[in-house]
């Protein structure tokens, strides 16, 4: 599980359940509630806001590395950032060490830390900005590695400080080696990629500044052609790359999955048609997708009750028979990880 997390990058965690699921999809054996115990409890998983400011559940081993690579995001440093959320350029470091002290060895709600901060800072001008619903000036305290989720308190989030709930001893790489690190593990996992699909997905570089950061790897990368489109893979990759064959393969992929976020720039050049806005959703949502031979041939959802486990997948198109089989083989998988018999709805 843990191996698979640190493959893909991270898990996305906007929707708890789409990561699990997402583990689900690569680990056999997985049970309910090992996600949940890997982070709450065995705390080898850490969720906090990363990638392009969303949530997501990276290894907790791995944290004093991915720290380090998002403290090389500077947008929140503008003035007109700052501003928005009330204060100045000059005092954010201040106040991400504050949150930091704060949150050290101890779990607070969000009104709890705001209160912490105005009792530390002897200020209320940071309130609103502590509790805005989107993060805020959370996730700036979250790039520089002092803020990470703690256990919920019923339906009220909680944070802490990822040094005492990790214990965390030493620290990580400089910055921008780091950042080279992610861009080499992003490859490793998602290549061939083009030079906007790794910016978009980093979502902190320009496509200009993320080729520079992409070359200075020099002899670790190889640019390819895919179908007329530039894209880098790693050196050691590229025989397999070459070589690689269509399998007779089917998934079920959850929502959020990161083979879909990854694959987000040229995702409509997996698909049979104009059906990209039915998994690219409004409001960022990513649908659940059916993955024949790796493209993205339908999409699907699920729901359960104390009885059973209802799955309707929806093709795009006509499939052959065999896909439809796997795809049945894929829900009661599903069924069996979630402890109900499978109703299946097969909607051609």
């Amino acid at each position: 599980m843990l191996d698979v997390v640190s493959d893909l990058c991270g898990l996305h965690a906007q929707v708890m359940s789409s990561a699990e699921l997402t583990l689900w999809a690569r680990v056999d054996g997985l049970q309910v509630g090992d996600l949940a115990n890997a982070l709450w409890s065995e705390r080898s998983l850490v969720k906090l806001w990363a990638m392009r400011g969303t949530l997501h559940l990276l290894s907790a081993t791995e944290h004093p590395f991915w720290a380090s690579a998002l403290r090389t995001y500077a947008h929140f440093r503008r003035e007109s950032w700052a501003r928005h959320y009330g204060v100045s350029s000059s005092t954010m470091d201040r106040l991400i060490t504050t949150i930091g002290e704060v949150l050290h060895g101890a779990e607070l709600t969000r009104e709890e830390l705001a209160i912490a901060v105005r009792r530390r800072t002897r200020s209320k001008r940071y309130d609103a900005a502590l509790l805005h619903s989107w993060g805020g000036l959370l996730k700036p305290a979250s790039y520089e590695g002092m803020l990470c989720f703690a256990p919920s308190d019923g339906q009220r989030v909680r944070f802490t400080n990822p040094h005492s709930w990790l214990g965390i001893q030493t620290d990580g790489p400089e910055p921008e080696e780091a950042r080279r690190h992610v861009v080499r593990r992003f490859l490793a996992g998602y290549g061939p990629a083009s030079t906007d699909e790794v910016a978009r997905w980093w979502g902190a570089l320009s496509p200009a500044r993320t080729e520079a950061v992409i070359r200075s790897l020099g002899d670790e990368v190889v640019m390819l052609d895919v179908e007329g489109t530039h894209a880098w893979v790693l050196a050691e990759d590229e025989k397999a790359v070459a070589s690689a064959e269509p399998t007779r393969t089917v998934r079920l992929l959850p929502g959020f999955d990161q083979y879909v976020i990854g694959s987000t720039k040229h995702s409509d050049r997996l698909m049979p048609g104009g059906f990209r806005d039915r998994v690219h959703r409004q409001a960022g949502w990513v649908s659940p997708v059916l993955a024949v031979d790796g493209r993205i041939e339908g999409v699907w959802k699920h729901a359960t009750t104390t009885k059973r486990v209802a799955v309707v997948v929806e093709p795009f198109a006509r499939q052959p028979a065999w896909v439809r089989k796997g795809a049945e083989a894929e829900a009661a998988r599903l069924a069996a990880f979630l402890g109900r018999p499978l109703s299946f709805d097969w909607q051609a």
